[in-house]
């Protein structure tokens, strides 16, 4: 009887071992790197608008938002190139950090190393 109680306590901690990894998962997965350029920014909703390889996106600014080389979401004007790190969530995607594109503030094409799988 105790060797049954303790494959089953065992197995449920198993299952729940496991369900954690599962359900962990997709938020670390869900971390997008986009290259554009402004197109339109809302203030009001604290959003903006950014052209892609990929096509037109909508991006949400809050306040845990970080803003590399630029001076927060009022430096964000059209036309201006920008990386950014966006979470997918329910609502669409928030900026989690916003840079101007380079890398190293001279200029330049961007890209490089960090271009991975969910490189738009």
């Amino acid at each position: 009887m105790i060797g049954k109680r303790a494959t089953l306590i065992a197995t449920a901690a198993l299952a729940a071992a496991l369900m954690v990894g599962v359900l962990a998962s997709p938020a670390s997965a869900a971390l997008r790197h986009i290259d554009g350029t402004v197109i339109s920014k809302n203030s009001d909703n604290r959003t903006f608008k950014m052209s892609t390889q990929s096509g037109t996106v909508r991006i949400k600014v809050n306040s845990a938002t970080k803003f590399e080389r630029l001076g927060g979401f009022g430096a964000l004007r059209k036309g201006l190139a920008i990386e950014v790190d966006a979470a997918k969530t329910s609502s669409g995607l928030v900026a989690k950090q916003i840079e101007p594109q380079g890398g190293n503030g001279g200029g330049g094409g961007g890209g490089g190393s960090d271009d991975g799988p969910n490189h738009t």
